[in-house]
């Protein structure tokens, strides 16, 4: 959540996540229950039963940690099923960029590691560029080497079932609260994720929260 505190009123759906915000941050709360008083949906999904999933019209458990699980397998669903608002990809995203023919993901590790100092030469992470030196874009998104498609084969292994696994979530809950936040994913809705110290205070916050759609 980087937005203002008073948007909160005006989204179609409150996703939180690592938070008990209507014990922990009242007045950020407020917020969301302005926006439920407009008809929004809240979920929250926490290892505990608190008094935000009292509030909430979804909540769902999931095992501590498991979170990146959880958002790869958001990412996946709502590629797989189009969900998601494709003009805004395309145009004010990097999704249409081509990635060199360099960079490659194999065995859980991206092309340029270093094991001797554990680092990467990024070299190969860097966009193809054209004669005079500007990124190349497909804006059809079809092309596999664009940001888009990249995307979408490197998260495509966390299917419902994979998630499930990894997090303790039932499958039905996970595709219950996907398919609900999902559904933001258009030009006249909106979506909001809040996350607090349960995402960020591990050793991959960064991952932690580098995910949230």
């Amino acid at each position: 959540m980087t937005n203002h505190w008073t948007d909160l009123k005006h989204s179609d759906c409150v996703f939180i996540v690592g938070s008990n915000a209507a014990e922990n941050h009242p007045i950020s709360f407020k917020w969301v229950m302005r926006g439920m008083d407009k008809g929004a949906t809240l979920i929250h999904m926490d290892p505990r039963f608190t008094r935000t999933s009292a509030k909430a019209h979804i909540h769902a458990y999931l095992r501590s940690g498991s979170d990146i699980a959880v958002f790869g397998g958001l990412i996946n669903y709502i590629l797989e099923n189009n969900l998601f608002f494709k003009e805004y990809v395309v145009n004010y995203t990097n999704a249409s960029l081509v990635v060199s023919k360099d960079f490659k993901f194999t065995s859980g590790l991206f092309s340029g590691f270093d094991s001797g100092s554990a680092k990467y030469d990024k070299k190969s992470w860097a966009y193809d560029l054209d004669k005079d030196g500007v990124p190349v874009r497909d804006l059809t998104l079809k092309n596999p080497r664009c940001v888009f498609q990249l995307l979408k084969k490197h998260y495509a292994r966390y299917t419902p079932d994979n998630v499930s696994k990894i997090s303790g979530t039932p499958k039905e809950d996970l595709l219950k609260v996907y398919k609900t936040y999902a559904a933001t994913g258009k030009p006249n809705k909106s979506g909001t994720m809040l996350y607090a110290m349960g995402q960020t205070q591990h050793t991959v916050g960064v991952q932690n929260i580098g995910p949230c759609p």
